[in-house]
């Protein structure tokens, strides 16, 4: 374990609803203190008191601020990863076109539910383990298109993981430029429109062709050359 992650590792894990309510009541909190005051007033205290519990009772799970803001980014990049999952359960087998509406819709929904927590989430992940974190729900992600599109009665794909980290792509180019505020005024109410437009063309690209018909015998048995 490298040094950053042994000092965002939580104390302990929740045993009991309790203890669960308890740790859940500081996951939004901290939200709630770091979007409306910003990272540099997200302080323990601030989080305790909001959360109405003593700040002793938070440090019995969290050893410091970072490792609980670590906590609550992790907790949203797993619901993005497993909202994409679900979906991708739900839709195998059907057309590429269903497939790519659905996967356009779950992204956008997880990701952008709240778009200040996002930003705000967005904004410290550097140096709370970020990276790791990320780099972990692609993996998900891409395993769970992957398995997706293998099931496209229409369509074939050579390499299914290459397309799916295509599709990620996509799906998360324009939202991070949305969530770094790269993009100009409006640009989110076209989003879900653009984006299904665009991943329906690019998986329908991989569609199977039809079967080459039989070439009629001549009645000789052999078969008539067509092609000339």
């Amino acid at each position: 374990m490298s040094a950053l992650a042994a000092t965002l590792k939580p104390r302990k894990s929740p045993v009991q609803a309790r203890s669960a309510a308890t740790i859940e009541a500081l996951h939004v909190a901290a939200i709630q203190v770091l979007t409306r005051e910003g990272l540099g007033r997200c302080t323990t205290t601030r989080i305790a008191e909001r959360a109405g519990i003593a700040v002793g009772s938070l440090y019995q799970y969290y050893p410091n601020r970072d490792a609980l803001l670590a906590a609550v980014l992790e907790k949203h990049l797993d619901s993005v990863a497993g909202a994409v999952e679900h979906t991708c359960k739900e839709h195998r087998g059907k057309p590429v076109s269903q497939m790519a509406s659905a996967l356009v819709t779950a992204f956008l929904a997880a990701k952008l539910r709240n778009p200040r927590e996002s930003k705000a989430l967005y904004a410290i992940a550097e140096g709370r383990g970020g990276v790791q974190l990320v780099a972990r729900l692609r993996t998900r992600i891409v395993s769970a298109i992957a398995a997706l599109l293998v099931s496209a009665p229409d369509a074939h794909f050579e390499d299914p993981l290459m397309t799916s980290t295509m599709v990620l792509s996509v799906l998360s180019g324009p939202v991070r430029a949305l969530l770094e505020g790269h993009t100009p005024a409006g640009f989110e109410t076209g989003l879900e429109g653009q984006l299904i437009v665009l991943l329906t063309a690019f998986l329908q690209t991989h569609q199977k062709r039809p079967a080459r018909a039989r070439k009629p015998a001549t009645t000789d048995g052999r078969r008539v050359d067509w092609s000339g």
